[in-house]
């Protein structure tokens, strides 16, 4: 893993990212009624943590992470992000989808500088300097005047992560990054995530299915149940780093948060 030539360099201070969530609730109006997506769910991630959500379909995931960066308002409670309200998106909290949502008119380069809109101030040269930099961080500096349609899946997704990172937010909030990968791009994707993180030092939450995804990336895991979501179980994941997802230590984690899933909900139900 190529996390002993980042750990070599001084890590960057941690400046804020600290989340609160409280109480947060969310109700969505549906043609079958009402549906609870959301039900009093409390958490905070310190600043500089990696938090990973799991959960099955329908456990609210994917909304609160929406309500976090402000894309989505809860019916009650709040969310605060280094002690203030979130009343709307921004630039401190800023989503890597599932899929890269990259612009297809826009060459690589030309995807990363259009997160740099975002910060006032900067001059063509210094935007062209960071989104180089940050092409450079997820190994793609070669390819930055390469069009959208002739990246790999993994490839474009390298390209979100560095248009996620150019504007230098505090929260990185990843909604199933890497699902639609093959298994061998999501394991350099693991091991560059954690470079990167540990180089940076972003506050990170990331939705996932896989569990054993969870148990690799994140410094804790939390357990949401379905209908409504709701906080069931969190782990601690108390293993050094870099994480190889494929080391027994991580499978034994997995199998342990499993259990807790399996224990919740029928045995089909659980991703």
């Amino acid at each position: 893993m190529a996390l002993a030539a980042v750990a070599a360099a001084p890590t960057r201070e941690i400046k804020g990212g600290e989340l609160e969530v409280d109480g947060v609730s969310k109700l969505f109006r549906t043609r079958r009624g009402i549906v609870q997506a959301l039900d009093n769910i409390s958490l905070r991630v310190a600043p500089g943590g990696f938090v990973c959500l799991v959960g099955p379909s329908g456990c609210g995931k994917s909304t609160l992470l929406d309500i976090i960066a402000g894309l989505t308002r809860p019916d009650t409670g709040r969310v605060t992000a280094d002690g203030i309200p979130v009343t709307g998106p921004d630039r401190q909290r800023l989503v890597m989808f599932q899929e890269s949502a990259l612009f297809p008119w826009l060459d690589t380069l030309g995807n990363v500088l259009f997160g740099l809109k975002l910060v006032p101030g900067l001059t063509r040269r210094q935007r062209i300097e960071i989104a180089m930099e940050h092409l450079r961080l997820v190994k793609l500096e070669r390819f930055a005047r390469a069009n959208i349609h002739e990246l790999s899946g993994g490839m474009r997704q390298r390209v979100a992560l560095a248009r996620a990172l150019a504007p230098d937010p505090r929260v990185l909030l990843m909604d199933e990054p890497f699902s639609a990968l093959d298994a061998l791009t999501r394991e350099q994707l693991y091991d560059d995530l954690q470079d990167i993180w540990h180089a940076r030092r972003k506050t990170v939450l990331l939705v996932t299915h896989n569990v054993r995804e969870a148990a690799c990336l994140g410094d804790r895991v939390v357990l949401l149940s379905p209908n409504p979501g709701r906080v069931r179980a969190t782990f601690d994941i108390d293993l050094p780093r870099p994480r190889d997802i494929n080391d027994q230590a991580i499978s034994g984690y997995a199998t342990r948060i499993t259990a807790v899933l399996k224990s919740y909900y029928a045995p089909e139900a659980v991703l």
